[in-house]
């Protein structure tokens, strides 16, 4: 398998969390391959530009996250991140879901931050934040939901936190939801957490 990437992508990350979880990683070629230059082979790959992007048999590619890594779990049957059914399986995918809207507002606040000050929108960031800030306070209300085995739900969450540190600094969540800061610490202890911490640039 070839996963076409970018280092400081919290999507790919959380597809290559998933792979170490999942003990599929040296079973996957990482492509650098930024978005944002429109390199061809990745066009050719995704045509909706964007990475994580993986190539699977017969060079069919998937796209995007939540199915690469739904892919990725159909091939260990030991290790279960998409529970099967029931409400296991909705709270995965709700934690899931909840994570991924922080990842897109503050990629949204992110790509804003890099234009000419007189050209970026302040009425979008605050909407964005308030995004970020009401689903925080959502996670650290049922904090229940993230204790017991492993899901996408948990990797989600986890990649969702660490993008805030590394992109939104300034937004010190650790202090207004020690709970959350605390199942979080205990997170960043794992293996693939620390194998995927993105260059500081």
């Amino acid at each position: 398998m070839k996963l076409y990437f970018s280092p400081t992508s919290p999507y790919v990350r959380k597809v290559r969390i998933a792979a170490i979880e999942l003990g599929l990683e040296d079973k996957i070629e990482l492509i650098v391959s930024n978005p944002w230059e429109n390199p061809p082979e990745l066009a050719n790959a995704n045509p909706l530009g964007k990475v994580p992007a993986l190539m699977i048999a017969d060079n069919q590619i998937l796209f995007d996250s939540p199915v690469i890594c739904e892919y990725l779990d159909s091939l260990n049957k030991e290790v279960v991140l998409f529970p099967a059914a029931g409400e296991s399986r909705w709270n995965a995918l709700r934690l899931q879901a909840l994570a991924d809207g922080i990842l897109d507002a503050a990629v949204m606040i992110r790509l804003d931050s890099l234009r000419p000050e007189s050209e970026q929108y302040s009425d979008m960031r605050a909407r964005q934040l308030n995004v970020i800030r009401r689903a925080l306070l959502s996670l650290d209300s049922e904090m229940t939901r993230l204790i017991g085995p492993v899901t996408i739900g948990q990797i989600g969450v986890a990649c969702a936190l660490a993008y805030l540190d590394f992109r939104l600094p300034e937004e010190d969540w650790h202090k207004v939801h020690p709970k959350l800061d605390c199942w979080y610490a205990s997170w960043m202890e794992r293996e693939s957490m620390q194998m995927t911490i993105p260059p500081t640039v």
